[in-house]
């Protein structure tokens, strides 16, 4: 349902609507409910619901209810192998002594020592561990292990997090499709998504005026497209992300999309689009080669030989062919740079400066002497106005890692799939740098909008700004890649969640140990239960049901300065292919009891998506006063097949980490320091505000002067400029 998207991604209920009544005793029910979950509800909402027939708020507290339980998790019974965890977990050894004596039993009561007396002299071949009949299932039911649990005992640290009341659910799906549409950043999966049924919610009103991301803008383009209203497109590649849209495929380009028949409608749509693009620009033609084998693949599903009337998009299926041959921007700069004419490179990029500004690093590299040095600033300069700010902010980032040398370079995919290789760039000359810098910096202060006041979360200061946010899973108090929070709780509880769709799956919760030199000291793992002040829940290898695993630290006793959780595929479906799963993390204060997963102490939840069979959510390190915090990762590994383990990937997790850790992100503080003047920077500390401010925080607070402008998590984005 839409109203249960926008509560899970605003923290906003749309307004309900029905016949007035009193509904106060529901509203009661629910605030009880939900205050279980780790949630309450706002005051103008209790109002609004009380003011409510009572069927009427129930129906909507049912909807509530539903759409938070699910944002945390906790939609689904998390039961654990070991009945009594965190307690009663025993030694790795004697588990598995325990499994295997129960196998040669064979259901007899017979005693460890009577077996070994039967089997001695015996030679006895490999045993298949994990094949043993008391491994891998739950040997007990959700019930059963529910009614050894002491009561939850809460805490003043327990997370509470507030509901507001929104607007119609017209409203409120209009502005967040306006929105997302004019988001500077490409859109996660879960918002990409998000995006396409708000279009097609709003396709009969007013469109937005510009689309700034080319992903986004072939969602709508797709929604438009397929109810008889022509796309918006005027590059080449436009129609081909369209194209790829409307074949279920990747709109990033990434991945190649296996393009399948059209109705002749939107054959026609396509060709048409294609054909007005090239007829204005017939220099688009020479980004086909880009997507050479795409296009390709492309036109033996669009026929455009029979449409003769659009001659110009023919033109395109025919550079794709080699039938034409139009040489691309792209190819002269590289004859340039061969050529050691770094001027030369810089006067044919200065025409697409979004080229010009990703070559950068490059340019000053080829530079061999001070005019060719001066050439490249100049042109940054000449052309730092005609690029989107996440181009100069994604630029700046990137010129502060070039300050020293990183002995481990790391990529990641649009598929957050992470690989490391040695970083063999020379050194980028400081003075130049420097001169960049400066450019950048005073082309994104002027971009910045002037606010009156800006109040800032002392808390959200270290908050990565998204510069992307393809791989930024969707989930709850989840942070884009580099953020760092602080951690309250004396002990740390990860958990990991998955329902398999077809073929048995087993996936394994781990947690990589390190020291100061992020050198192993340790893991938790289904082959190591106890260890370090650290206790693992269990192994699940079957989960058509779905399954939990959980690992509990106690941060007091662990003998590691960083923890790095990590959720390993070892058998079956991938992340991408389960149909359910999600990592998530809860601060345990004290000696708190209760169920293995209490939602009002979960602090992030996050599914899993990626293009790995590794997943690395985060890393837990333990700074100089002793108190801990999480850095963001929302990394996955390649990995096997199959028979992925914490032991097989640590030296590939740790060069991750390292780089992670290593690298300085850019943060909310840093465009706070940009603003030069702009706004009236106050951090917040819960002081009342007389007129409207501009509010930056993880989550709303409530009191805000009426018409104040609010960005926490859902809208991180917004920060970056256009």
């Amino acid at each position: 349902m839409l109203d249960a998207q926008i509560i899970r991604r605003a923290l906003r209920v749309p307004a309900p609507t029905g016949e007035r009544g009193d509904g106060a005793v529901v509203v009661r029910q629910l605030d009880a409910v939900l205050l279980g979950a780790g949630f309450a509800c706002s005051r103008d909402l209790l109002e609004h619901l009380a003011g409510l027939r009572p069927d009427a708020a129930m129906n909507v507290a049912v909807d509530i209810v539903g759409a938070v339980r699910e944002m945390v998790g906790d939609h689904v019974a998390h039961n654990t192998y070991f009945r009594d965890f965190p307690a009663g977990v025993p030694d790795t050894v004697a588990f598995w002594v325990d499994c295997v004596v129960d196998a040669l039993a064979g259901g007899d009561r017979l005693t460890e020592g009577d077996l070994r007396r039967s089997l001695r002299g015996r030679r006895l071949g490999p045993v298949n561990l994990l094949a043993l009949p008391r491994y891998g299932r739950y040997p007990h039911s959700y019930q059963e292990m529910l009614a050894t649990r002491d009561a939850f005992v809460a805490s003043a640290k327990d997370r509470v997090t507030v509901l507001h009341l929104g607007r119609s659910l017209d409203e409120e799906a209009y502005a967040l499709y306006l929105e997302l549409a004019a988001s500077t950043v490409p859109l996660g999966e879960a918002d990409r998504q998000l995006l396409d049924t708000l279009a097609a919610w709003c396709i009969a009103g007013e469109q937005p005026a510009e689309v700034p991301v080319r992903e986004n803008l072939a969602v709508i383009n797709r929604v438009r497209l397929t109810n008889d209203r022509p796309p918006v497109v005027t590059t080449v590649t436009d129609v081909l992300r369209l194209a790829c849209a409307l074949a279920g495929g990747d709109v990033s380009l990434t991945e190649p999309t296996r393009f399948r028949s059209l109705p002749r409608p939107l054959r026609r749509g396509l060709l048409a689009a294609l054909d007005s693009v090239v007829s204005a620009a017939p220099a688009q033609l020479g980004d086909v080669n880009r997507f050479r084998e795409r296009w390709k693949r492309l036109g033996e599903r669009l026929h455009p030989h029979q449409y003769p009337d659009l001659p110009h998009a023919q033109d395109v299926f025919a550079v794709a062919r080699g039938d034409r041959r139009v040489r691309s921007l792209a190819g002269r700069v590289e004859t340039a740079l061969a050529a050691g004419d770094v001027r030369a490179a810089v006067r044919g990029l200065s025409v697409a400066p979004g080229l010009l500004f990703r070559s950068v690093d490059r340019l000053l590299r080829a530079a061999t002497g001070a005019d060719d040095l001066a050439c490249v600033v100049e042109a940054v300069e000449n052309n730092a106005d005609a690029v989107s700010g996440r181009v100069l902010l994604g630029l700046r980032e990137h010129l502060r890692n070039r300050s020293r040398p990183d002995p481990a370079r790391i990529f990641v995919n649009r598929a957050a799939r992470a690989w490391v290789t040695e970083d063999g760039r020379a050194a980028l000359d400081p003075t130049a740098v420097r001169r960049v810098a400066t450019v950048l910096d005073a082309a994104v202060t002027r971009r910045l909008p002037r606010r009156e006041r800006l109040v800032v979360d002392p808390a959200a200061m270290s908050l990565a700004v998204p510069l992307s946010s393809r791989t930024t899973p969707g989930g709850f108090g989840v942070m884009p890649r580099g953020s760092v929070a602080r951690v309250a709780g004396d002990r740390l509880r990860f958990f990991v969640y998955w329902r398999q769709t077809a073929r048995r799956t087993d996936f394994d919760l781990s947690a990589l140990l390190l020291d100061d030199d992020l050198a192993v000291v340790g893991h938790l793992s289904w082959t190591s239960l106890t260890t370090l002040g650290g206790v693992h829940s269990g192994d699940i290898t079957d989960a058509p049901e779905g399954a939990s695993e959980f690992i509990e630290i106690d941060l007091a006793r662990v003998p590691a300065r960083h923890i790095v959780p990590q959720v390993n595929v070892y058998s079956g479906e991938g992340f991408d292919e389960v149909a359910e799963s999600f990592f998530g993390f809860m601060e345990r204060d004290g000696e708190q009891q209760g169920r293995p997963y209490e939602p009002q102490t979960v602090r992030m939840k996050s599914d899993l998506l990626g293009g790995g069979r590794v997943a690395l959510p985060l890393v837990f390190s333990r700074d100089d006063t002793g108190g801990w915090r999480a850095t963001w990762m929302h990394l996955f590994l390649r990995g096997g097949v199959a028979m992925n383990m914490v032991e097989r990937n640590r030296l590939s997790t740790t060069l991750l980490v390292r780089s992670v850790l290593n690298r300085h992100f850019l943060t909310v503080a840093d465009l706070v320091a940009m603003t030069d003047g702009h706004a009236d920077v106050v951090l917040y500390t819960g002081q009342p505000f007389d007129h409207p401010v501009t509010y930056i925080g993880i989550e709303r607070p409530e009191g805000l002067p009426a018409g104040s402008e609010v960005i926490t998590l859902d809208r991180l984005a917004e920060l970056v400029p256009p």
